[in-house]
């Protein structure tokens, strides 16, 4: 047995409207949201339709203990597009911290994972989705997160939020 889902980092909630979805969040005190840093730093990608995934948005809440992930699929094909259409808002993903993506991919499909969609930055970080709504009820995934210096072992987020407004922003 590994530690590969060991560690949770993020759920993830595919929904119709992300803007709307996220001040519903905020209404109840989930706050503040960033938006996530651009996918296309991901240049390595096994994904179905590379439009697709360049067309997902992506915001972010970092809690104290979790992230929420909101996604809002464009109107190209993507996995996260189908189970819009298919099942609705809701949980598209789990999604767990690794160290090392590549690592954790192999010891993954040495369980008998199969791998749905990967990418990774020059760096290597990045992610891995498993097919495994069947067995699961959800897609898995691991991740290995993008530090601003892979000796670091804590991300350094600075964050500015404006109470009156409730907007926010992050650097990462």
């Amino acid at each position: 047995m590994t530690d590969l889902f060991r560690k949770l980092h993020h759920i993830c909630v595919v929904v119709h409207d992300i803007d709307k979805a996220q001040a519903w969040y905020e209404s109840i005190g989930i706050l503040p949201w960033a938006t996530y840093p651009p996918l296309s730093e991901y240049e390595e990608l096994e994904v179905p339709s590379k439009n697709g995934f360049l067309s997902l948005k992506y915001r972010v809440c970092n809690m104290p203990n979790i992230q929420i992930q909101l996604c809002e699929p464009g109107p190209e094909p993507s996995p996260q597009r189908t189970h819009l259409e298919t099942k609705g808002e809701g949980v598209f993903h789990m999604g767990f911290e690794v160290p090392d993506a590549d690592l954790a991919e192999a010891q993954a499909k040495v369980q008998g994972l199969k791998v749905m969609m990967r990418g990774r930055r020059a760096n290597r970080t990045g992610f891995t989705y498993y097919d495994s709504v069947r067995e699961a009820g959800v897609n898995l995934l691991t991740r290995a997160t993008n530090y601003a210096s892979q000796n670091t072992s804590q991300l350094k987020i600075d964050l500015n939020y404006d109470l009156g407004s409730n907007q926010g922003s992050a650097n990462y």
